[in-house]
């Protein structure tokens, strides 16, 4: 399997090959987790340490989850009652960690980069779960698979990613992803919800949704990241949805068959449509989340195989 590197800290530094490994072994973690045993042992006798510097559901849940289900001892650390709340440094925080020889570290930071600099100063394998406004990688690997599993492949399909575009982790991933596989990303949102220099980005910008949206093979909407904000980036949640909300008069612009997805946490009535979310011949928001949990098991798995083959050449 074609898999080299420490870390996963983005889509960034990944290759296509990689991307469709991952995506493989994730695909058999699927499987496995649809069936009555639903564990492996790809990570027996490995320590997994969950770092969560910000709120998270899905996310951390499914780590725990994956970790567990592959037999790792996992540890999820509560940062709000930790050191750093005692003025502790985010590297004093990671060296004491490493001082107890964790093999996979997660870590979710506000601060963009924070991630990367913690893998500088470890022993371990790390893996960004979101970094400030950089990247989010195992959500735009899980948003892959989800596509794929739906369309048949992850090349040459039109995508649009729609909303708040500047604040979103997610999107950078997922744009990376996506042209990394030959596709076609739109984005659609508000000039306010753009980051600059997105021209640099290799996308075509909309900003209007039902010219965006026309003959897409996949709709993907972000959140509104109102805790990021500090300004009047929309009129209001009435006027956005209006403009910007996806309802079933917008995704008729879309083909046919187009899939609807969200990362999550929606907010229902601002970004989309409850129905439309909840339409199980359109809306694929549901198997994303199922997907998170065999994209992190694949991670985890395949930065273990080399954490391993690093300590035992190390040995020799």
């Amino acid at each position: 399997m074609s898999f080299r590197q420490s870390h996963l800290l983005g889509i960034e530094h990944l290759a296509p090959d990689e991307i469709v490994t991952l995506l493989d072994l994730a695909a058999e973690y699927a499987a496995l987790n649809r069936s009555d045993r639903k564990h492996g042992d790809a990570l027996d006798g490995l320590t997994q340490i969950n770092m969560f510097f910000e709120n998270s559901t899905r996310t951390q849940a499914s780590f725990e989850l994956a970790g567990k289900r592959l037999g790792a001892d996992v540890m999820n650390m509560s940062m709000q009652a930790s050191s750093i709340k005692k003025g502790e440094t985010l590297i004093d925080t990671a060296l004491s960690l490493n001082a107890m020889h964790p093999d996979l570290l997660v870590v979710r930071h506000p601060q963009s980069g924070a991630v990367d600099l913690l893998a500088q100063k470890v022993n371990c394998a790390v893996l960004n779960a979101g970094d400030g406004r950089h990247e989010h990688p195992t959500q735009a690997l899980l948003d892959a698979l989800t596509i794929r599993n739906a369309k048949g492949r992850l090349h040459r399909l039109s995508i649009a990613i729609c909303g708040d575009i500047a604040h979103s982790r997610v999107a950078r991933s997922n744009i990376l992803l996506l042209g990394k596989m030959e596709n076609r990303v739109r984005l659609v949102a508000p000039p306010t919800l753009l980051p600059a220099g997105i021209e640099n980005f290799g996308v075509e910008v909309f900003h209007d949704m039902k010219a965006g949206l026309e003959d897409v093979d996949v709709v993907m909407m972000l959140r509104l990241q109102k805790e990021r904000m500090d300004g009047g980036f929309i009129p209001s949640e009435r006027e956005y949805y209006h403009r910007y909300g996806l309802d079933a008069e917008k995704l008729a612009h879309a083909k046919d068959d187009a899939i609807v997805m969200h990362p999550g946490p929606m907010n229902r009535g601002v970004e989309i449509d409850g129905t439309l979310a909840d339409d199980i011949n359109r809306s694929v928001i549901q198997d994303q989340v199922e997907m998170g949990v065999a994209v992190r098991m694949a991670a985890m798995d395949l930065l273990a195989r080399n954490l391993r083959e690093r300590r035992k050449e190390a040995a020799a």
